[in-house]
């Protein structure tokens, strides 16, 4: 069979690239050896916010005698939390392929294996078919990082050590959960996690959690969790792990946090491996494929798009660059702009960020101010948030006086980062910006405050 595009793998990128280019007359093969919707919808975003949203009412039913609202015998069941987090995901599926189905997308579902390229085009082979394409979309997505920590990898093989995808459909509830690594999917999974009723121990190599985050975001959040009564063991490197818990080393000393189940989330890689992309002679980083801002590769008519580049493993990063690569197949002007990705944590409080930190400006010689308000100066969060300690943070360009970064620690931040992102990008000075009109009383509000700082 022969198309114009072949897309291989099925996640955000992928689909939304299927869609794209054959909703603009391209003939498409979209092939995905599992579920459609990749490590997104099926093992990662979707099941966590599901998972999180009914421990958040676990816990806010727990917590709302301060609210005036009082609750006898709450519990959550785990197997029922995994079934309508199953449902969820299983609605959504289906809507992916009918997405594909009204735009005419030839859908695959088998492991696509690239044989090489020929006069004809680019030739993949599937399910004991070959398919030809004149171009090629790498969306291969990304696999966890296991690194070669004593124990870790036996631990796997017996369920005793669980990746996100475990974690994530794990019916019955460990005693004791130990979490190796203090960034984004740690933290989700440790916040859904100990919000049930699980003691859970993050241990992390770094002093700080969350990554990249924003310091004195970061630090909020550690507290939050602390209340929690999540314990974290920063500054410590895993050694090893046993059927007791997790080896670490803290100031030369060897300890260990005991655990009845352990997660490892210390990050994900490209996934590149036994689909053939050596035949293509591809320019690889690691285990990542090279991209230009076209996200075009070293080789003519293959782009690659989502977790495959290793640029910003986000669904949403990967919706934008599939939108690229097809404008650009399309003759399309478009470019990718990494530099304004927004960036959330989903747990309670949420964190959202977008733009520059004042380490990432000082890293890159800009000179800033940063003005902190307090989520407080917002009344609807005063009014749904007790004892709340949560904070705006703008960051400003003093050369031009606009707004280079937004970071958020607080309800609502997921939903009003993009407004945030969309004030960086339109490059108006503060003067300009007040003049825009904020609905009363949101929580959102607290970035108007902050703009007359």
């Amino acid at each position: 069979m022969k198309a114009d595009i072949i897309v291989l793998g099925g996640g955000p990128g992928g689909y939304l690239a299927a869609e794209r280019a054959a909703a603009a007359g391209k003939s498409v093969v979209l092939i995905e050896k599992r579920a459609l919707g990749g490590t997104c919808l099926n093992e990662g975003c979707i099941p966590s916010k599901a998972m999180l949203n009914s421990a958040k009412l676990y816990q806010h039913a727990q917590n709302s005698k301060g609210f005036g609202v009082t609750a006898d015998n709450v519990e959550i069941h785990q197997e029922q939390v995994i079934q309508r987090k199953n449902q969820v995901v299983g609605s959504l599926v289906a809507g992916v392929k009918a997405i594909m189905d009204a735009n005419q997308v030839t859908v695959v579902s088998a492991m696509g294996y690239v044989e090489g390229r020929t006069s004809d085009g680019f030739m993949v082979r599937a399910d004991d078919k070959t398919y030809i394409g004149e171009k090629l979309i790498l969306a291969c997505g990304s696999v966890p990082v296991i690194p070669g920590i004593p124990g870790l990898k036996e631990g796997i093989a017996s369920g005793y050590v669980m990746t996100n995808a475990e974690a994530l459909s794990r019916t019955n509830l460990p005693e004791k959960l130990v979490v190796i690594g203090g960034g984004v999917i740690g933290l989700e999974m440790a916040s859904y996690y100990a919000m049930v009723g699980v003691e859970v121990t993050i241990v992390e190599m770094l002093d700080k959690i969350a990554g990249p985050t924003e310091a004195e975001i970061s630090e909020i959040l550690l507290r939050a969790y602390k209340r929690k009564g999540i314990k974290f063991k920063l500054g410590c490197k895993v050694t090893g792990v046993t059927g007791q818990g997790v080896l670490y080393e803290q100031k030369g000393s060897e300890k260990i946090a005991e655990a009845d189940a352990v997660l490892c989330a210390i990050g994900r890689r490209a996934y590149t491996e036994n689909m053939g992309l050596e035949n293509l002679g591809l320019e690889m980083n690691r285990s990542a494929v090279v991209t230009d801002e076209h996200l075009r590769t070293n080789v003519e008519g293959v782009y690659a798009v989502g977790d495959v580049n290793g640029k910003i493993m986000l669904a949403h990063t990967a919706y934008r660059e599939a939108e690229v690569a097809v404008n650009h197949i399309l003759g399309i002007e478009d470019t990718m702009d990494y530099s304004r990705i927004p960036s959330v944590i989903y747990t309670d409080p949420e964190v959202a960020g977008v733009g520059e930190t004042e380490e990432s400006a000082a890293a890159k010689g800009m000179k800033v101010r940063s003005i902190s308000v307090s989520m407080n100066y917002s009344g609807r969060y005063l009014a749904e948030v007790e004892r709340g300690d949560g904070i705006c943070k703008l960051i400003v360009n003093l050369e031009d006086n606009t707004v280079v970064g937004v970071h958020m620690i607080g309800s609502y931040a997921s939903e009003i980062i993009c407004g945030a992102e969309m004030m960086i990008a339109s490059k108006k000075p503060l003067a300009e910006l007040q003049k825009l009109v904020f609905p009363h009383p949101t929580v959102g509000e607290v970035i108007r405050e902050a703009l007359f700082m």
